[in-house]
């Protein structure tokens, strides 16, 4: 028994750093050891709240939405912009094709003329009734392309240029140019619609009854300000 104890305390002394540690363990717990070890942890409310941000951001990463940043995307890097007839059935057909195609390069950005949003200013300063006399498509750099050769360049944002890549040649440039100047000057008639006169008369009774809308909601707001008021 004797020379048992004296072992002991020669291993003790001979490395009391493993035998002190091996204490600890064997008669600790990690949470409290930990807690002893960092007392600081449990007087810092600011330690405390760091490691807990540091888990919910580990946990809970944030994901940026994928749609805004495909819009956002979309809306920097386009190549050419097409101002369409919305009201047009037949244009539609082209315009819900190409944005079909467009997905896959993202080339396009389609405007509708038609739209309350339009802004000429926004567009070269090209007014509704300029557009709706013949297609106009914007390129990215400000120059502005029409009839025949803003279908050509729009076909090419999308991998299609081979279809209109003859117009460029005469005498077939000529002819195109001459039979799409028959459909512009009349594609109203074709498509059942009212002539351009009667368009730009609805859409200024609508402009008007919007404005006299927005005018007595804002003498509505206005008035009830000041009955608050007193």
């Amino acid at each position: 028994m004797a020379l048992r104890n004296a072992i002991s305390i020669g291993r003790r002394r001979a490395n009391p750093v493993l035998h002190t540690s091996a204490a600890i363990f064997a008669t600790s717990k990690t949470p409290s050891h930990f807690q002893r070890s960092f007392p600081f942890q449990q007087t810092n409310p600011a330690f405390r709240h760091s490691i807990r941000a540091i888990q919910d951001t580990t946990l809970n990463p944030v994901t940026p939405n994928k749609d805004e940043e495909k819009k956002q995307d979309y809306d920097q890097n386009w190549k050419i912009k097409m101002l369409y007839d919305g009201d047009c059935p037949l244009c539609m057909r082209e315009v819900n094709m190409l944005r079909e195609r467009d997905k896959k390069y993202g080339a396009i950005k389609f405007v509708d003329i038609g739209s309350e949003d339009y802004s000429p200013e926004e567009n070269q300063g090209l007014d509704y009734n300029t557009v709706m006399g013949k297609i106009h498509a914007i390129l990215a750099d400000g120059t502005v392309v029409t009839n025949v050769e803003a279908f050509r360049k729009l076909y090419e944002a999308v991998g299609l240029g081979w279809v209109y890549a003859i117009t460029k040649f005469e005498p077939v440039a000529t002819v195109a140019e001459a039979v799409y100047g028959v459909w512009a000057k009349y594609r109203l008639q074709i498509t059942g619609r009212p002539p351009i006169e009667e368009i730009l008369a609805s859409r200024r009774k609508k402009v008007k009854c919007v404005m006299t809308a927005n005018l007595a909601k804002c003498k509505d707001s206005k008035s009830l300000r000041n009955d608050q008021d007193v």
